[in-house]
């Protein structure tokens, strides 16, 4: 039996060594500013002196400006992450600022390394997310202002602008450098492309078809 016993609280012990090592750690210092000309490479980015720490280390400008969305999507993200404030370097959060055209859209994509929630500024946008497989399900709503949606991390999830004017949102992220893969960028402009034949057989199209589409990206 205290054999029995020992066993099991070896099994629970080891149970909970990994499941501690299952998260990212907390800072152990108050901050860690961000070095970008640091030649050590890290799973991040390598910390500044302490002594070289500025407030503007800590402080961006920008957010009030309005974005240009004259382009074929019609909108236009401000991004805030570590690369435009290294003070956000091991805390784990960065935000956005999105602007709209009238009926301009933030095409399906995913954030690899953040969960994003979204607040509404001005106008009306539709957004939208999908489930993972095998249910693929679409989860959607429209918002107003100071309505607030969250897109849970690495799902593909839209934005649309359904508004005759110019749409806002602020986004924060739980990553302080999330990322960004856009479907059809990644799918159809990769570099090196991927085969039209395969992309052709994954989609169920004529090649000509997949040909038309690389060239968009």
């Amino acid at each position: 039996m205290a054999k029995e016993m020992c066993h099991l609280i070896t099994l629970l012990a080891f149970s909970f060594c990994c499941l501690t090592f299952a998260f990212d750690p907390k800072p152990l210092q108050d901050f860690c500013v961000a070095d970008p000309n640091s030649s050590v490479f890290i799973n991040g980015m390598a910390c500044k002196n302490p002594m070289q720490i500025q407030a503007n280390d800590f402080y961006f400008r920008g957010l009030h400006l309005r974005g240009n969305t004259s382009n074929p999507f019609g909108f236009m993200v401000q991004p805030v992450t570590v690369a435009q404030l290294p003070g956000l370097n091991t805390l784990g959060i960065s935000m956005v600022r999105i602007d709209y055209a009238p009926w301009g859209i933030n095409p399906p994509h995913t954030h690899p390394r953040a969960t994003e929630i979204i607040t509404v500024l001005e106008g009306t946008l539709q957004v939208g997310f999908i489930t993972s497989y095998p249910e693929y399900r679409l989860i959607t709503k429209v918002l107003y202002k100071g309505d607030v949606f969250v897109f849970p991390v690495g799902l593909v999830h839209f934005q649309q602008n359904v508004g005759n004017k110019s749409a806002v949102a602020i986004g924060a992220l739980s990553s302080q450098n999330p990322g960004a893969i856009f479907v059809g960028n990644a799918v159809f402009g990769s570099n090196p492309t991927i085969s039209s034949d395969i992309l052709a057989k994954a989609f169920q199209v004529d090649k000509k078809v997949v040909d038309l589409l690389k060239a968009k990206f």
